[in-house]
């Protein structure tokens, strides 16, 4: 698992203002390799993954036998910095009993008839599951920042929309995670770090492959044109949503490979840190279990 300096080196500070271009989007640039996994080169991922996985499979049962705690895991990105890919693949030894994953796409107009938090709320995980949001409401500080002009698609007043509009709505989502926190949900927040060049690289693989034809979108396109934008974006709202209790942690994404096993490692770490054990049963379920076992025997 990923030692403290490891974590500290991908975690968002609290209280601390970053800086995105500080961080490596790249794994081999990543302050020389991350101290735990110093090794770890595209030909040994796939085992150190494979054995990651293994261990979050695990925690992922005593997470859902113990049914107490929930994990909701957010991902946000660029386009093509491996959402998708990520949450198919860490997921992929998990139960899917266990596991609840999320799209969001535009709002809906019913969406939109509610505060930017509540079509959120309706696909929060219940206790003893995983919960995945494939970008969240953040998109609300996010996109919605980048074009100012789509607020008025959400009908706020205009008298709320002042000075402090974007820090009331980072406020707003501090106090929704924490609400969430003291109530048994584990909130882990992950930033895929991609490189322009690097999805540049991806969209020409879209165009040129026609078997990956259907993932580009024209759209696609026309939001990297705002790349610095994005990146302020998503800048401020990392400096003021990272917090002790649901931390951003920024994941270099140009190498998949990498990307994988940093963020199946640091679910498994943190729910190992509950040290869950087996639910032990009640004198009235062992008193059952043991005519269960006697009835067996005797057919």
């Amino acid at each position: 698992m990923l030692s403290k300096d490891d974590l500290d080196r991908l975690r968002v500070p609290t209280g601390k203002r970053i800086r995105l271009k500080d961080y490596a989007t790249s794994w081999v640039q990543a302050n020389g390799g991350l101290d735990a996994h110093k090794v770890l080169v595209k030909e040994g991922a796939q085992e150190v993954l494979k054995r990651t996985l293994q261990e979050l499979s695990e925690a992922q049962q005593l997470l859902f036998a113990n049914d107490s705690w929930a994990v909701l895991a957010i991902f946000q990105a660029m386009d093509a910095a491996g959402k998708d890919s990520i949450i198919k693949h860490v997921m992929s030894g998990v139960n899917p009993q266990g596991c609840q994953v999320y799209s969001f796409k535009r709002p809906s107009s019913e969406d939109l008839s509610h505060t930017f938090l509540w079509r959120s709320q309706k696909w929060l995980p219940e206790r003893g599951r995983i919960g995945i949001f494939n970008r969240s409401y953040y998109e609300d500080v996010l996109i919605v920042k980048v074009h100012p002009e789509w607020l008025g698609l959400q009908k706020i007043p205009s008298e709320l929309c002042g000075k402090t509009f974007w820090q009331d709505r980072y406020d707003d989502i501090n106090a929704f995670e924490r609400h969430l926190t003291r109530n048994g949900v584990i909130v882990l927040k992950f930033f895929l770090h991609l490189s322009k060049d690097e999805q540049k690289k991806r969209f020409m693989e879209r165009l040129e492959k026609p078997s990956k034809n259907w993932k580009f979108e024209a759209a696609d396109l026309a939001e990297r044109a705002y790349w610095d934008e994005y990146q302020e974006a998503y800048e401020s709202a990392l400096n003021a949503t990272s917090t002790d209790w649901a931390p951003w942690y920024v994941i270099p994404a140009d190498q998949k490979w990498a990307t994988r096993v940093l963020v199946a490692d640091i679910l498994t770490s943190t729910i190992a840190k509950l040290k869950l054990r087996a639910p032990e049963p009640t004198p009235a379920q062992r008193k059952s279990l043991e005519e269960a076992r006697k009835k067996l025997e005797k057919e």
